[in-house]
């Protein structure tokens, strides 16, 4: 007697098979490295060594925001305003080749000292200047590319010229995450432009390692959802009924031969199962006190969008989610800090960030978070110290700043230094690979081991570069 016919054989067999084929279709898009089992690719997993930060919350200034009218202070920018000197132009010297003369632009904004440890900002951030005593500030910064996108994608994913998984995939496939009714990796209003989805892609991870998206660049915060989050035609009786039938019917036609990409797939309808029931509570800011709305600069015009972000972003944190990315963008070809001219459109920008940033920092702070969460600031470069265009900055991929805070970093603390135009990293410099070396090293994970076998090689976001500078540890 021969074999029953399974809905196994019947899905390869009927129709040309096309039932299974569309499963191992799936399943083929996305490569496999690792032989290790994947039943369920999102548990948290133990640090390689002990991590002084447990998640991460990027804070992204699309644009390029710049230095030396914020963080950086240079005095000589004020004495030299003016005059004419020959400046390195990193896109000058992209076309040409040659060293060319520009016209200093001092600062447009008053620098003060703040808080215990003499930090000097100026009067764009005055509210994050009261928090200077918990940042360490990175001076010292440079990054491949001039433009827009060739930078942005190399500060999300290490890479301009290959498609590469971002940093928050490679967090996630590196830990996990602590709460399994939510994704590991949730990016707040992204921007389509300048790398758009790459930006917080898997690439050749497996899918669990996706970044979830909550509403879009442009888009009122409060008209930002997960997509397909909810059933309205279905009570959640039916939904579960519905939902559990499919699995099964999912788990008998993969049998015990399935490979690990099937069991990804199967993981990741099931995380969208959990999410419908977890993730609208996570989204209802109404929960928080009106004291806390404030603190964040929700319900007043300039801040309300921004702070509504940065508030999700710490409620995303306390709730376990690993990579939390911020993003202070939109989807025009013009990102918000990018003045070319008319730079004191910087101010506008400030107002809309600085209040809700710092309300975030005291939040984490008053409630514990800050000690095991790394707080990251910045954009994809900075911008020269000289004019464009009578009163705009150009591009300056060749020194700038980020800010850190907690997680283990020095506070009120500065690292590296730039020029005395504050054109070009001199001291301590840090490349945007070594920053990632380093704030992977402060979860706990070797840049080095954490890879990825792909298409004949191993792949790691730091590629073949990198080092962790171990000078901004607290």
């Amino acid at each position: 007697m021969s074999d029953p016919l399974t809905r196994r054989h019947l899905l390869k067999s009927a129709a040309c098979g096309f039932g299974s084929l569309a499963l191992a279709g799936i399943c083929a898009a996305e490569s496999l490295a690792s032989t290790d089992e994947l039943t369920n690719p999102l548990t948290a997993l133990d640090p390689m060594f002990p991590a002084s930060a447990k998640r991460i919350i990027f804070i992204f200034m699309q644009g390029g925001p710049s230095q030396v009218d914020s963080f950086d202070y240079k005095p000589r920018l004020i004495q030299d305003d003016g005059k004419e000197y020959e400046f390195r132009d990193a896109r000058v010297l992209a076309k040409t080749g040659e060293v060319t003369k520009h016209r200093v632009m001092k600062p447009l904004w008053k620098f003060r000292q703040y808080g215990e440890c003499g930090q000097w900002v100026s009067d764009l951030f005055p509210n994050i200047a009261q928090h200077v005593d918990d940042l360490c500030f990175v001076h010292s910064l440079h990054t491949n590319g001039v433009a827009h996108g060739p930078s942005t994608l190399f500060l999300h994913t290490g890479a301009t010229n290959l498609i590469r998984p971002s940093m928050g995939a490679w967090v996630t496939y590196g830990l996990g995450t602590e709460n399994q009714n939510l994704p590991g990796f949730i990016t707040i209003a992204p921007s389509s432009a300048n790398g758009g989805p790459r930006n917080f892609a898997n690439s050749f991870l497996p899918a669990d390692y996706q970044g979830t998206a909550i509403g879009r660049a442009g888009q009122p915060m409060t008209e930002a959802r997960i997509r397909h989050l909810t059933n309205s035609e279905l009570s959640h009786e039916e939904q579960l009924q519905q939902f559990e039938l499919l699995q099964g019917f999912n788990r008998a036609q993969l049998g015990e031969d399935a490979d690990d990409r099937q069991r990804a797939v199967l993981s990741s309808f099931e995380l969208a199962w959990r999410m419908q029931m977890h993730a609208p509570g996570l989204m209802d800011l109404s929960q928080e006190s009106a004291t806390t709305q404030a603190m964040y600069g929700i319900g007043e015009e300039e801040t309300d969008d921004f702070g509504r972000q940065c508030l999700l972003a710490r409620r995303m944190a306390e709730r376990g989610v690993r990579f939390i990315q911020v993003n202070y963008a939109d989807n025009g070809n013009n990102p918000r800090w990018d003045q070319h001219s008319k730079m004191p459109l910087h101010a506008v920008h400030a107002k809309a960030t600085d209040k809700p940033v710092a309300g975030l920092l005291a939040d984490l702070k008053a409630r514990g978070l800050l000690d095991d969460t790394l707080v990251w600031w910045g954009g994809e470069f900075g911008r020269n110290p000289f004019a464009q265009n009578s009163d705009g900055r150009d591009h300056n991929p060749k020194g700038f700043t980020h800010f850190l805070a907690g997680g283990g970093v020095k506070p009120g603390f500065a690292y590296g230094q730039t020029d005395e135009f504050g054109h070009e990293a001199i001291v301590d410099k840090v490349h945007m690979h070594d920053l990632h070396a380093t704030l992977l090293h402060l979860l706990g994970l070797d840049h080095e081991r954490l890879t990825y076998r792909y298409a004949g090689r191993d792949f790691r976001l730091t590629d073949i570069a990198g080092r962790v500078v171990p000078g901004i540890f607290s």
